[in-house]
């Protein structure tokens, strides 16, 4: 599995619909905010991508969604101010919230202050994707929008294997998670997550239910790691999706055929043979190799935007039979 890492889904989340001047706020759930025309600062979080999701019966689904047990420890990634915080408090032994900005950070920790709740509560203030985690069960995330697949990938790859995440992501995002095969959204993104996981959409939530309300639309999904997770390696797989996704509608033959795909491949292969102390033969022409496992496993003119998980790792097999890898 790839180490997390700060790249970037799409650019920075889009600013709210409304200034900081337009308009009077409207209270949270939990009585936070001013109902006068000055905005609370507390809710100018567009730097860190993030909008607190305000609405307290959507909150409590998400929650529900996870099925809480009373031993689990649960990681939260994002929990503004606090609204889902609270909620799976009720239900789990303990909660590790990671939070950017310590406005945020605060405001959750009196939020539990001189309650029991307290001492079930760890805070972590900082980057989720450079910071030491905990055990956890379940992971539950209103998701800053510019760490959706930094924090997708570094939940399937993170050990133990936790047993399902509750992820709210932008709109698109999520739908490019659950795609299948032979329709628009199926992409990379697809293959690399369903490969190790069971994603599923669980429902649609409007800009509206946000402070400060975003540009776009939100879907929250459940993602269930598969355990024990498939003997693939994940640099290997991504690798051959990186290339044939590349130019998803044309053939996977012309895919390979792209500029530069074949000196890396060769590269590869000599480091490969390097590795099994097998005399490298200079006779040898990568791009033949290619063209006869593509056409020996019938995939030279399938298109990615048509192969299956099963299809991309049946392909991949065949390259590793004849020493030709992708990482």
């Amino acid at each position: 599995m790839p180490r997390a890492t700060s790249d970037r889904f799409s650019r920075r989340h889009p600013s709210s619909i409304k200034s900081a001047a337009a308009g009077s706020s409207k209270n949270h759930d939990n009585g936070e905010g001013s109902s006068s025309g000055v905005r609370n600062p507390i809710f100018n979080t567009e730097r860190f991508g993030q909008h607190i999701l305000k609405n307290p019966q959507i909150a409590q689904t998400i929650v529900d969604k996870a099925n809480l047990r009373p031993t689990d420890k649960v990681l939260e990634v994002g929990p503004g101010t606090g609204n889902l915080t609270v909620r799976i408090l009720e239900k789990a032994k303990h909660v590790t919230a990671v939070e950017m900005d310590p406005r945020m950070a605060a405001e959750v920790t009196k939020r539990v202050q001189g309650k029991p709740e307290q001492r079930k509560l760890d805070i972590i203030i900082g980057d989720f994707v450079k910071a030491d985690l905990p055990y956890f069960d379940v992971c539950i995330s209103n998701t800053p929008y510019q760490i959706s697949s930094p924090l997708v990938f570094r939940l399937l790859s993170h050990r133990p294997i936790c047993r399902v995440a509750i992820l709210m992501f932008q709109r698109e995002f999520a739908l490019r998670l659950v795609a299948q095969p032979s329709t628009e959204l199926w992409s990379r993104l697809s293959a690399n997550v369903q490969l190790y996981s069971k994603v599923d959409l669980l429902m649609h939530v409007g800009k509206n239910n946000f402070r400060p309300a975003p540009l776009v639309e939100s879907s929250v999904v459940r993602m269930a790691p598969l355990d024990p997770s498939p003997p693939v390696k994940f640099e290997e797989f991504d690798g051959l999706g990186r290339i044939v996704f590349s130019r998803r509608n044309k053939t996977v033959h012309a895919t390979f055929m792209a500029k530069g795909v074949m000196e890396m491949l060769e590269k590869n292969w000599r480091t490969w043979c390097s590795l099994q102390n097998k005399v490298i033969d200079d006779n040898v022409k990568i791009k033949a190799r290619v063209e006869e496992v593509l056409n020996s496993t019938g995939y030279s003119e399938q298109r990615a935007a048509k192969m299956t998980i099963d299809d991309l790792l049946k392909l991949l097999s065949a390259f590793h039979d004849e020493g030709i890898h992708f990482a």
